[in-house]
């Protein structure tokens, strides 16, 4: 765990996302869940030394960052579209997903269930909590129901996957062009402090780093388009999924992660 300012910390060193929380004057807001029910309940119990949850805000849609919510107390907080992602999510394939990641929690897992957000939102939603504001903001890029939280107080932004911090990027229902202008208003927020949804904590400065990943990824498979090739021709050809590294934990997928991330651009960009 990283403190990275009085009253924020963050992990970067889960399997799944990188979840965090804030102390306020009123207890905890957690921005994200751990993927293993295992890491779930060590993150228990250390949040528990610093008050109660009051809220647990999910970034996105996928599982890696709402698997654990069954574990915590606190309002569920998310776009609306993640919600709806969640309560679609077949459970029998989720708990078998959990044991195959974190088999140490195969045994506890006879009374799984899913625990969907009872607050959403579908622009921006603010949150005030003893002394904190938390202005939670939808950002579409990485998939369409991203949203960004960000903490005026603590200079804090915790980006969701619209940003990974050195590591490949997953595009799998990305909106290209919706991720360039979601970083751009990133760069609009007075935060010294970017807690990436994958990756190491990073600064404001990487945002244009991330940025022009992004566009390298979209001229790569433009000019794939406009050269007549078949998506197969594309995947076999670009190679950019090999600047940064795969996150620890996912070595084994570059190929499959490449190969998908070129689909999906290739079939946004076609259309």
């Amino acid at each position: 765990m990283q403190k990275l300012t009085e009253n924020v910390y963050a992990e970067v060193g889960f399997v799944g996302c990188n979840p965090g929380f804030v102390v306020t004057a009123d207890g905890v807001v957690m921005i994200d869940t751990p993927q293993r029910p295992s890491d779930a309940r060590k993150w228990k119990e250390i949040i528990s030394k610093f008050g109660p949850v009051r809220y647990v805000i999910n970034t996105e849609p996928h599982r890696d960052h709402f698997t654990t919510n069954m574990y915590f107390d606190g309002v569920v907080v998310a776009h609306e579209g993640t919600r709806e992602a969640i309560l679609s999510t077949p459970v029998r394939q989720l708990v078998d997903y959990i044991g195959m990641i974190d088999p140490d929690s195969k045994e506890s897992l006879a009374g799984y269930s899913l625990r969907a957000p009872t607050v959403t939102l579908t622009q921006q939603l603010n949150l005030y909590v003893g002394k904190h504001s938390f202005q939670i903001i939808h950002m579409p890029g990485h998939t369409p129901y991203q949203v960004a939280v960000y903490i005026p107080q603590e200079k804090v932004v915790f980006t969701s996957d619209n940003v990974f911090g050195k590591v490949q990027a997953w595009l799998q229902q990305a909106l290209p062009y919706d991720w360039l202008e979601s970083l751009g208003r990133l760069k609009q927020l007075d935060a010294d402090i970017l807690v990436p949804g994958h990756g190491e904590i990073c600064s404001h400065q990487y945002l244009d780093e991330m940025s022009g990943y992004i566009k390298d990824w979209i001229d790569a498979v433009n000019a794939a388009v406009k050269k007549g090739m078949s998506l197969e021709e594309a995947q076999n050809t670009i190679t950019i999924g090999d600047r940064y590294p795969m996150e620890v934990g996912t070595e084994s997928l570059a190929q499959v992660v490449q190969r998908m991330n070129i689909a999906r651009l290739y079939q946004v960009l076609k259309s």
